[in-house]
């Protein structure tokens, strides 16, 4: 049977990033993607213009309809905007889930646009956290978790063990804000206490909207077919990058990744 994941996010109309990203990688990773949809966006490469949540029962309802009928390996969380629905979500899954589940902390949008009202950090730590097989921050979302600043990879280690402090069982700083010029590299945290580094090299372009979401697509999508956490970054790192490298124009803006590189082209040599 083919493995089932499922993505909890808000709709990118723009089809760049969140839920649309999330189940493009889905498909082309080789499972079977659901998702749950908490807000619609009204969004393209140019930024985010417009943001229209989706009536919790109608979230809850979603849940309700995709544990009844199928049986999710792992779970994705996206933007979740603010602390009623990653309140009602943790709780939810709490009592209903058993699957890995990865929580990418979406905050702010490539175009500078706030995902996430600041006053749901706090609930996004208490809540969602402790929950997490994996939370998988940028260098900004992890400052804005831990209020502080992180410019060295020294912080980025740092950051990682301080964030498992909170109740996460691992934690992947990703590093794609320039800390290195030359590569983007990633630090992995295990429960274990072990740590693991990720790099690719950097290249250099404007269409990145929604490399967050596709990438950790990738590792949820991994881990449903039994990877282990490290094989599962290692393979969406590799996946992330030839989207990235083999990039697609379209849009005025920060347009996004070629979520079918990694099939055309596979990896960057």
């Amino acid at each position: 049977m083919i493995p089932q994941v499922c993505t909890i996010a808000g709709s990118d109309s723009g089809g760049g990033a969140g839920i649309q990203a999330d189940l493009k990688t889905f498909q082309e990773r080789d499972v079977f993607g659901t998702s749950a949809i908490i807000a619609l966006t009204v969004q393209n490469t140019l930024g985010v213009h417009g943001v229209h949540l989706v009536p919790m029962e109608y979230v809850i309802g979603q849940l309700d309809a995709l544990f009844a009928d199928f049986d999710l390996k792992a779970i994705k969380t996206g933007m979740l905007l603010n602390s009623d629905y990653i309140i009602a979500i943790a709780d939810y899954l709490k009592q209903h889930s058993k699957a890995a589940l990865i929580v990418d902390p979406v905050m702010v949008a490539k175009g500078g646009a706030a995902l996430m009202e600041d006053t749901a950090t706090k609930a996004m730590i208490e809540h969602m956290l402790p929950l997490a097989t994996l939370v998988t921050p940028n260098i900004p979302e992890a400052e804005t978790i831990l209020a502080r600043k992180i410019e060295t990879e020294e912080d980025m280690v740092q950051a990682a063990k301080d964030i498992q402090a909170l109740g996460a069982s691992n934690v992947l700083m990703k590093g794609g804000h320039s800390l290195n010029e030359e590569e983007a590299r990633d630090f992995l945290w295990t429960e274990d206490g072990e740590g693991y580094w990720f790099a690719s090299q950097r290249y250099h372009t404007k269409n990145t909207h929604g490399t967050g979401c596709t990438y950790s697509a990738c590792i949820t999508a991994e881990i449903a077919k039994g990877k282990s956490l490290k094989e599962a970054i290692a393979m969406a790192k590799e996946y992330i990058t030839s989207a990235i490298y083999h990039g697609i124009e379209v849009g005025h803006g920060h347009g996004p990744t070629n979520h079918a590189a990694y099939r055309k082209f596979g990896k960057v040599e």
